[in-house]
């Protein structure tokens, strides 16, 4: 399985004014886009995102546990000492995938904050795991696809495409009894069990052997 991020480059800035003069820090926009090849060759079937988004409103955004980081993490899971927000809504408008985030008072939140307040460009991108299926000039997302945020908040990108693949796609995942592990290192661990089973299967030869010298 593949990292798969997706960026999306403009985002709406909501502030709401609350009780004591302080704000609400808010961002709207298209999340993800179904059925339609993006920039970076890939296309999301419909029946794949309205799965994974129904099951992700009700794990997540429902439970209020549906975070974002700031910045591009290069694991496909969230780390919350990086939170910077809470996505409270994703909802299908035709092919589009709207939502909404709530910027939070953390230390990652506040620097958003500033950087909203000080008129920066900032985008989203949507994380998740899955296989890829290619087929057309196109790399189609395939059913076992697994949102693991809708949203982390990203400056507007000016480097080129290959750039934010390189970061963002560099490793496989793979899941081990519940857990998403680096394909390599599950790759060592086998190679290590292998090599103990044949240590094993030596050392049982050895003194099979020597019993067999005593009779």
């Amino acid at each position: 399985m593949k990292l798969i991020s997706e960026e999306v480059q403009e985002v709406e800035y909501i502030t709401e004014e609350k009780e004591g003069g302080k704000k609400n820090f808010k961002i709207k926009g298209v999340f993800m886009q179904a059925d339609i090849k993006n920039r970076n060759g890939r296309v999301y079937p419909m029946e794949v995102l309205n799965k994974e988004v129904k099951r992700y409103n009700k794990e997540y955004i429902k439970e209020k546990r549906a975070f974002g980081e700031l910045g591009h993490p290069d694991g496909p899971t969230v780390n919350l000492e990086r939170a910077s927000h809470m996505i409270t809504s994703l909802e299908a408008d035709g092919k589009n995938f709207i939502g909404e985030a709530k910027i939070l008072g953390t230390p990652m939140g506040e620097i958003v904050k500033n950087l909203m307040s000080e008129g920066a460009k900032l985008g989203v991108s949507s994380r998740g795991m899955g296989s890829l299926d290619q087929k057309g000039g196109a790399n189609y997302v395939k059913s076992d696809f697994y949102l693991a945020t809708a949203a982390d908040i990203v400056a507007d990108p000016s480097a080129p495409n290959a750039f934010v693949q390189g970061i963002m796609e560099g490793k496989e995942w793979v899941w081990d009894n519940g857990s998403l592990v680096e394909e390599e290192l599950d790759r060592m661990k086998k190679r290590i069990k292998n090599r103990t089973r044949v240590k094993h299967a030596k050392e049982d030869a050895l003194e099979f052997a020597k019993f067999l010298k005593m009779l």
